[in-house]
């Protein structure tokens, strides 16, 4: 899995008020729709994209399915955010040593 499908998944912010709400914990989809302005299939369709990306993960509970968030998702996500910021601050510190020289 690559960023992009985490970043794609996370555009949609009812998607975000999902992973938002699994965060606390497990839920069904009927849980997960009754706090959200979207129907229950609307919902069971952002899980579908949230488990391709892995953000999600399911797993059976007799009839039910429970959802829950899959930090590990987040993995690819952070480490290309990580390495965007690594070069942020690099830049700056050249920035700096090179006004640093000019003053002397």
């Amino acid at each position: 899995m690559t960023y992009e499908a985490v970043i794609a998944a996370l555009a949609d912010p009812t998607r975000r008020a999902i992973l938002e709400a699994l965060r606390d914990g497990p839920r069904s989809v009927t849980d997960l729709a009754d706090d959200m302005p979207v129907s229950r299939p609307a919902v069971s369709q952002h899980l579908a994209v949230l488990r391709g990306a892995n953000l999600v993960s399911e797993e059976r509970d007799g009839t039910r399915r429970m959802y829950q968030a899959n930090a590990e998702g987040l993995e690819q996500l952070r480490r290309y955010l990580e390495r965007f910021w690594g070069d942020a601050l690099a830049s700056f510190a050249a920035e700096a040593k090179k006004a640093k020289r000019k003053k002397r």
